[in-house]
Order: C-alpha cells, then structure tokens, then sequence
C-alpha cells in the first residue's frame, strides 16, 4: 500500500525506499542510497539472492541479507505476491500477465535447484515483464494512427522493450515529446484498470545513446 501511494503521489520511488531500507530523512538522502536502492528495488523482482545482491553493491552477504529482509519489512505485500505467485505457478506450471496472457514456465518443480530456483524467478518477473510488453505492444498501433492521421513526418523505427524509438523532424518535436507518453500511458485503458498512473519519459538526442 505504501508503495501505491508513492506512485500516486508521483514520489521518486527509489528515493522512498531508499529512506525506508537505510532509515534515513530526505535531508540526509545522497545519490548513493538512491543508487542502491535502484538496485534493490529491481533486483528484488529478479528474485535476488543476498549473494547476488552483495556483488553487485560490493557490500557484505550479511548487509544485503538486511536489506532484503528491511525491504520486504517495509513492502511485505510484495514478498506476499512472490511467495503466492510461485505456489500457483508450482500448480499449474504457468503464469499470467495483467492482460490475461498466459506465459508457461517450464522447470518449476524441477529436482535440480538450479533449475527450480530460476524458473522461481522467471515466475515472478514474467508477469511483470510481460505486462509491459503487452502495453507497448497496446500502443504502438495507437501511435502510428496518430501520427497518419496527423500527417507528421515522424518515424517509429523501432521498439526496445518497453520504449518505442522515433525519428523526428525538428519542427515535430514539442508534438511528439507532449502526445505520444499521452498514447503510451493510456492504451491499456479500455482493457484494464490499474490502481497506479503510468508514466513515459521522454529523451531527446541527435542519436539514440545521445537521447538516453
């Protein structure tokens, strides 16, 4: 619920747990804890270990076991959906993004725990991953009508997982940068009603590293 109310309130989500995993004020924030936070908060839907954690912060595998445990403290709604998440999936060998589209994950009740322990993860981020893929896939036909229907010159050249890459004439860029995260925010709702807004961002460059 916590974490509802952040998107909401359009907070900087990593920002947020970054004060409650270190337990820290805003005024004693730093781009450190924010960085580390970052990384916890997309680790933990890859199903992360302590150990995987640890690597990648360079800290200790007991400091990173705490502050998996301090996140799930904090969020226990997610670890509640992992564990429930992965018990369905052991049944019926597959799960489902927000949309409904089933996606089968093989090897969830394998005896070789390598093999158990990664479709465990798998389970956990598909629907997640697939939900988006199933949104950009959503809007990318609504914004090509967009953009016939309004004679624009701009180019979608291609997708990237959940961005969408155009060529734009220079005197197109205040349509596209204002109406095209308007199309990309909203083309899931005639199909689906979900309790956080979505957001798109917008990167402008001469080239595609320069735009990121």
């Amino acid at each position: 619920e916590s974490l509802i109310n952040a998107f909401r309130e359009n907070q900087d989500i990593h920002n947020v747990t970054a004060k409650n995993i270190f337990q820290i004020s805003e005024n004693s924030l730093t781009s450190d804890h924010r960085r580390k936070a970052k990384t916890i908060n997309f680790g933990i839907i890859y199903g992360i270990s302590p150990y995987g954690l640890a690597s990648q912060l360079d800290i200790s595998n007991s400091e990173a076991k705490s502050f998996i445990d301090q996140y799930f403290l904090k969020y226990p709604g997610i670890k509640d959906y992992m564990k429930r998440t992965i018990e369905n999936c052991r049944e019926t060998g597959s799960v489902f993004t927000p949309f409904g589209r089933r996606i089968f994950i093989p090897f969830i009740n394998d005896k070789i725990a390598t093999r158990r322990n990664f479709a465990e993860r798998s389970a956990i981020n598909a629907p997640i991953q697939g939900g988006a893929a199933d949104m950009i896939k959503l809007a990318m036909p609504k914004v090509s009508k967009f953009l016939k229907k309004n004679s624009l010159d701009t180019k979608m050249l291609l997708q990237v997982h959940d961005e969408l890459v155009f060529e734009v004439p220079e005197k197109e860029i205040d349509v596209i940068e204002n109406e095209v995260p308007k199309i990309m925010t909203n083309a899931h709702e005639l199909i689906l009603k979900l309790d956080v807004p979505l957001k798109a961002e917008v990167g402008i460059g001469k080239n595609w590293d320069d735009a990121h």
